[in-house]
């Protein structure tokens, strides 16, 4: 089926087409850019985020609520296109399983790249398909006490628990990857496996992806939660939903 080898020791040539693809991507000079590119925003991110924090608290406190609406509608928009599009890859990886199945055990033949295909669709599913999953309040949730509260009580664990653990985590998670991923894109990372897919880097880039679905889908969550403090709820699908009640629900029984 293939032998784990050491980077860079004994690894076969990549296929002609990679090759012209890599030597072309190497003569623009993306790799290097695109590695430089990494960490520059990692080094302007955390003041980029304490910035769009600071305007959306503002517009939720002084009560530019369609500032607010409008930040909600176009990343619950893009989170569920995203994740209706990364719905695919479950097929595609359920389909790629089964080729791989029936070569080996059928007709005895192994591509060591045809499995790893599978494992990067699945990695995606889960990484780029996190904001669809958060935007439905699907992630798992230990609660002990967050069904009991209030409306406004749901409205205020969910705004400081966004601004407190949510987006410095997802900071961090960006800062201190940009290396892993910015060297990869420099150096243009395949597989460590022989026969393994090339474009590693790629894959490693779906870290940034994640913090971005997730962190849009945080702000969404933020934006919900100030609209519900200062007196106008928005309806968000899904379970769980939070600091997003319907406005029967806002308004309580009469």
């Amino acid at each position: 089926m293939g032998r784990t080898f050491a980077a860079g020791a004994d690894r076969k040539d990549p296929p002609l087409e990679t090759g012209a693809v890599l030597s072309f991507l190497n003569g623009l000079g993306i790799g290097p850019a695109v590695s430089v590119a990494v960490h520059g925003i990692a080094q302007m991110l955390p003041w980029t985020t304490a910035a769009v924090l600071t305007i959306i608290l503002l517009a939720g406190f002084s009560r530019q609520h369609g500032l607010l609406k409008g930040i909600i509608g176009v990343v619950d928009a893009f989170n569920e296109w995203l994740g209706h599009v990364t719905a695919w890859l479950c097929l595609g990886c359920v389909l790629v399983c089964f080729a791989v199945v029936v070569l080996r055990y059928v007709f005895e033949l192994g591509f060591v790249w045809l499995q790893e295909l599978y494992v990067w669709q699945h990695a995606a599913v889960f990484m780029v398909g996190a904001g669809y999953t958060f935007l439905k309040g699907g992630h798992v949730r230990v609660d002990l006490f967050y069904s009991a509260l209030p409306v406004r009580g749901k409205a205020w664990v969910d705004l400081i628990g966004s601004l407190v653990f949510l987006v410095p985590w997802l900071v961090v998670l960006v800062v201190t990857s940009a290396p892993f991923v910015g060297s990869s894109w420099r150096i243009h990372e395949w597989s460590q496996q022989a026969d393994g897919l090339p474009g590693y880097f790629v894959l490693k880039s779906v870290i940034w992806v994640f913090a971005f679905v997730v962190g849009a889908q945080g702000l969404a969550m933020i934006c919900r939660s100030l609209l519900v403090l200062s007196g106008h709820p928005a309806d968000r699908p899904g379970p769980n939903a939070g600091a997003t009640p319907s406005p029967q629900q806002a308004k309580g029984p009469p």
